[in-house]
């Protein structure tokens, strides 16, 4: 379309470093738990007790990164996180014990959480009202990492050695540096050329606005409390329907691509935007895909559970990340905010589920029982939230 703004190098170069982010998160965050299974012997319990320990250093860091990012700079902060999973990696390489590799996985956390913040912020900011376009983008390209980091990583693990799950994401964030320095030449060159533009304010009252936030920010956490109960306990998964490493990354990645093909479609059509329904029913999908998957006594049933569970978390994370940029004044205070709700549920689901089996050890069943109910009291909120009276 004419109207539509062209994207400029700086952006082009936003996406890769995002692409490459994302590929190197999923490559440690999601294996290093078969890491910690295949080399200490960590059961279901201390795998959600170590994930659990990394989603409560995300709920700090994401809401520092972004502040940190609307105070001293998108660029500045940016490095330091990828300075900060450089030494994580690092040290991940010659630490052997298991106390040492939870503290490892914190820095690489604290690291991560300073470099997603400034990425939303960038992409989103001089969008001359495209931010729709820009985020539909943004969501497209690290769901389309994550979803080839998952089905690519299972396998390349089995091939490259467990220890691949260091120096490959190792290895990207040197990369990542070199990018990142380069794209700050390019914004100091574009800010000397041409005058800042501003992204427009929703196009409705604000205090409706506020409310979608808000109600986007709730569902948040409690879709990654689904999402960070399940990734601890693949494995488990895997072993229940006699999957290997390889195979568990391939099969197991579905919901990942019915999340990147929920974020290409919420990108060309733009109805949901402010639509109340959309978010409830997606919340009510992402519960029955929840339990589906952890229930699942067939590699059927859990292909269709992950697609019903992949396409409603798509629109609950766009819901939080456009809701959160679409206010120009705050987008990288916004950016932590949404990030720190993400902390939220990286924490609170694997602390719930390791509690749950740990008093009822009765495998998967009792932790998918319990999460279940959080999710639900967590609908519960979204509902009280929809019909609360805000102050203007």
């Amino acid at each position: 379309m004419k109207n539509e703004m062209a994207i400029g190098p700086v952006k082009i170069l936003i996406f890769l470093i995002e692409l490459l982010n994302c590929y190197a998160t999923i490559y440690y965050s999601n294996f290093i738990f078969f890491y910690l299974r295949h080399t200490f012997g960590f059961g279901e319990v201390e795998n959600l007790l170590t994930a659990a320990t990394g989603g409560f250093v995300y709920i700090v860091a994401a809401w520092l990164g972004g502040k940190f990012a609307q105070r001293y700079g998108c660029i500045r902060v940016l490095r330091i996180g990828a300075c900060g999973v450089v030494s994580a990696m690092l040290l991940g390489m010659v630490l052997p014990a298991p106390a040492a590799q939870v503290m490892v996985y914190c820095l690489w956390t604290l690291g991560i959480c300073f470099t997603w913040p400034p990425l939303e912020t960038l992409i989103s900011s001089k969008t001359g009202g495209q931010l729709p376009r820009i985020i539909g983008i943004y969501n497209v390209v690290w769901a389309g990492g994550a979803a080839l980091a998952y089905f690519t990583a299972g396998i390349l693990i089995e091939n490259l050695g467990m220890s691949s799950v260091f120096w490959v994401p190792l290895g990207i964030a040197v990369a990542e540096l070199i990018l990142i320095s380069y794209t700050a030449g390019l914004i100091k060159k574009e800010d000397s050329r041409k005058p800042h533009e501003e992204t427009p304010a929703p196009t409705i009252y604000p205090n409706e606005a506020k409310r979608f936030l808000h109600m986007a920010w709730l569902s948040s956490p409690f879709s990654y409390v689904a999402i960070n109960t399940i990734i601890p306990l693949i494995p488990s998964i895997a072993a229940k329907l006699n999957l290997s490493t390889g195979m568990a990354g391939i099969v197991c990645s579905l919901w990942m691509f019915a999340r990147l093909a929920a974020f290409a479609a919420l990108w060309q059509w733009t109805g949901w935007h402010y639509r109340f329904r959309w978010l409830a029913g997606a919340y009510l999908v992402m519960i029955l895909g929840f339990f589906g998957i952890l229930l699942s006594q067939s590699i059927s049933m859990l292909l269709i559970a992950q697609i019903a569970f992949g396409l409603s978390i798509g629109l609950i994370y766009y819901s939080s990340l456009y809701y959160s940029m679409n206010v120009p004044q705050h987008q990288a205070a916004n950016a932590g905010v949404h990030e720190a709700m993400i902390g939220a549920g990286l924490f609170v689901g694997p602390a719930f589920g390791a509690v749950t089996l740990y008093l009822l050890p009765s495998a998967i069943i009792s932790g998918a029982y319990s999460v279940g109910g959080l999710l639900c009291a967590g609908f519960s909120g979204l509902i009280l939230l929809r019909h609360y009276r805000m102050k203007p």
